[in-house]
């Protein structure tokens, strides 16, 4: 099955460690050792995008649900099909006869076979009701395919944030820890009187801000990772949380917003669940409906007597006993002409809530020619902000360094410094909020244009088949 492709640049993606510490004696070499050897024991597992797909399309909680009803839609179909099997049955009476009558003495054991056969020849619900039970079928198939495209695009949601967050997380670290230094630079020169305690301060109040932004980070970082643990069905207590592999990246897209609506309207899962219970109202309607018209049935009712000499029950004389075996065959109608559905409603409401699925699915259709070009448009002006940011991000980082350069020396006043460093934390962090909202968007247009999961319609065969978003 191909799942949704997106691109990934692997590579060490761990949050930034403040740098410039150094391990002094051999008692901490030996507590680094511990600490390499508890990570070991316990690895936190590394997935990739298609690991994670994957992962949540075998063992996700819902998605094994809508798999179960899948499998109870078969016996519902046998339901539906039965009112034009055959009702036969079978039994065997048997007993003992004792008494005295018109020169019979003793005791007498018998045994009777009786078998009855009833099969309908004319019924108005019979082909709606073959129908229907195939609609059974492909309902339970298309909201099992519903199920797959929620449960992936939410994991693929969460795959994402975590992502974000964590290069978040990342680039803020990286930040503070050059904001440390200038602390450190601000204390030395303020301790050689060179410059005056507002500027210590103010830089250590600057690097101060950076730790609850930091903290954020962590938190929805753990908070994505437990959504996606949710999302593949992991079990925590047997289990660590999952770590995303790779980094966000943007990849340019190209749409095509009138042919993705015309492919989006036949290979929806959720269109077409709702199509389909438009049909399963219809013919419920019809069976409904088919109660008011004549029915014909035939049946055939047999005994067999394997001795002679049984009397019946309640019989007076010996004419009215077992003789023999006997076969008996006839056929019955039934109409009913005083209620034609109408009377009673029953027709009424059943085509009420046909109309009710109807308009559902109208608006659900109505709905994608209005999502996609949204979409679209969110695409277009994602990536030119990406373009700017991208520019505005290489101008700000070459700015940044110069000027820490200078603060060094006395050239560059602190206040410089803050500014400049400020201004690149936000186009960074802006870029990057920006390629995660462009893969965001990508994973929307997956969905709304039907591109994660879908099941043949056929109704004997269940066998999946996916799409393959990657075709732009």
């Amino acid at each position: 099955m191909k799942l949704p492709l997106v691109k990934l640049r692997v590579g060490g993606m761990g949050s930034a460690l403040p740098i410039g510490k150094r391990l002094q004696s051999a008692e901490s070499v030996h507590i680094l050792v511990l600490i390499l050897i508890a990570s070991f024991a316990h690895p936190t597992s590394a997935v990739t995008l298609q690991e994670v797909l994957r992962t949540t399309l075998d063992k996700n909680p819902a998605i094994l649900e809508a798999k179960a009803g899948l499998e109870r839609a078969a016996g519902q179909r046998l339901v539906f099909r039965s009112i034009v099997w055959p009702d036969f049955e079978v039994g065997v009476p048997a007993g003992v006869q004792y008494g005295h009558r018109s020169g019979e003495t003793g005791v007498k054991g018998f045994a009777v076979g009786r078998g009855a056969l009833e099969q309908t020849l004319f019924n108005m619900a019979v082909p709606p009701s073959l129908r229907r039970g195939d609609i059974e079928v492909l309902i339970a198939q298309q909201q099992l395919n519903v199920a797959v495209v929620e449960q992936l695009h939410a994991a693929r949601l969460a795959f994402y944030a975590a992502l974000y967050n964590r290069s978040l997380e990342s680039i803020r670290d990286e930040q503070l820890q050059k904001l440390e230094d200038n602390v450190a630079t601000q204390k030395n020169r303020f301790e050689a009187g060179l410059a005056d305690r507002s500027a210590f301060t103010s830089a250590t109040v600057q690097a101060d801000e950076l730790v609850p932004q930091i903290e954020k980070a962590q938190r929805a970082y753990r908070e994505a990772q437990l959504n996606l643990a949710q999302a593949m069905g992991i079990d925590l207590a047997n289990a660590s949380l999952p770590e995303p592999e790779g980094e966000l990246e943007f990849v340019p897209m190209h749409v095509d917003v009138g042919v993705e609506t015309a492919a989006a309207l036949q290979r929806r899962a959720d269109l077409n669940l709702a199509r389909l219970f438009v049909r399963a109202a219809n013919e419920d309607q019809r069976i409904i409906a088919a109660d008011y018209y004549p029915a014909i049935a035939g049946s055939m009712h047999g005994e067999w007597v394997p001795i002679t000499g049984i009397h019946r029950q309640g019989s007076t004389s010996k004419t009215q006993d077992f003789i023999g075996s006997e076969l008996r065959e006839k056929a019955a109608y039934t109409w009913r002409v005083i209620d034609n559905g109408k009377v009673g409603g029953a027709v009424l409401k059943a085509r009420a809530a046909r109309e009710e699925n109807e308009l559902t699915c109208r608006k659900l259709e109505a709905n994608v020619s209005r999502e996609l070009p949204r979409i679209a448009n969110d695409i277009q002006a994602i990536a030119a902000r990406e373009g700017s940011l991208a520019s505005a991000t290489a101008a700000a980082e070459e700015s940044a360094r110069t000027v820490g350069e200078n603060v060094a020396t006395g050239l560059a006043s602190p206040l410089e410094y803050r500014v400049t460093q400020t201004g690149f934390l936000k186009t960074k962090s802006g870029l990057l909020d920006a390629i995660y909202q462009h893969n965001v968007a990508l994973a929307e247009w997956d969905r709304v244009a039907g591109r994660y999961f879908q099941f043949s319609d056929e109704p004997t065969g269940s066998r999946p088949r996916a799409t393959d978003s990657s075709k732009r």
